[in-house]
């Protein structure tokens, strides 16, 4: 499969961003990532970044890692694209999967609740376009609405899914977008139906557990 899953929402929605909420002039300064910095630290079931500052956690037989795991490639997704994450929660009996991405915004780029959905929504059409390349234009895509979502320490948020079949197996892939000063955020998940499991549930919890901690200005 060439669907490059975990790159065409990150690439479509810096696209639309850069030509959106864009002011006169700056409104806040150069952002520096410093990439000697390492991801953050895992303990147990948590995670805590160093290089970005968030946390969340994962559900019993969930794992968290920094690096992606091997089946997400067998999935369809692109490795180029996983390289940009950097954090993963994922059920391993299951496959569904959980992804996070964080990109400093640019200095004249502002944000506001209105722009974050519709730059939400403007994402799908890359998404349909990619299942039905890979899957066939006639295969039956129901679209989320797209509304508001609600992330510790998030300002600004909204959340968009579609559900497809493919081999039998229900599968819901959903985005995040959003933005707390000074970075986008980046939130890419698909859910794997199968009989006996409450990934749905637990993806909800692993999203709760979501927590921006704004780092003190010196």
């Amino acid at each position: 499969m060439g669907m490059k899953k975990g790159s065409w929402i990150w690439i479509t929605l810096l696209l639309f961003v850069s030509s959106a909420g864009c002011a006169a002039i700056p409104v806040r300064e150069v952002v520096k990532v410093n990439l000697s910095l390492p991801v953050g630290n895992i303990g147990g079931n948590q995670f805590t970044g160093i290089r970005y500052p968030f946390k969340i956690s994962a559900p019993p037989v969930w794992r968290i890692a920094t690096a992606y795991p091997k089946f997400m490639v067998e999935l369809g997704y692109e490795k180029e694209g996983l390289e940009e994450s950097e954090v993963f929660v994922f059920n391993p009996n299951t496959q569904s999967n959980l992804q996070i991405d964080f990109t400093p915004a640019g200095r004249y780029s502002t944000f506001d609740q209105k722009t974050i959905q519709g730059l939400t929504t403007a994402a799908l059409g890359s998404l349909k376009e990619e299942l039905q390349k890979d899957y066939g234009k006639d295969i039956q895509i129901e679209i989320g609405p797209t509304e508001p979502y609600s992330l510790k320490g998030v300002p600004f948020a909204a959340k968009k899914y579609a559900t497809y079949t493919w081999q039998g197996v229900k599968r819901e892939q959903g985005w995040i977008y959003a933005f707390a000063e000074p970075y986008q955020i980046f939130i890419l998940y698909m859910i794997l139906e199968k009989d006996g499991t409450n990934d749905r549930q637990d993806i909800k919890a692993i999203l709760d557990s979501f927590e921006y901690i704004p780092r003190e200005v010196k």
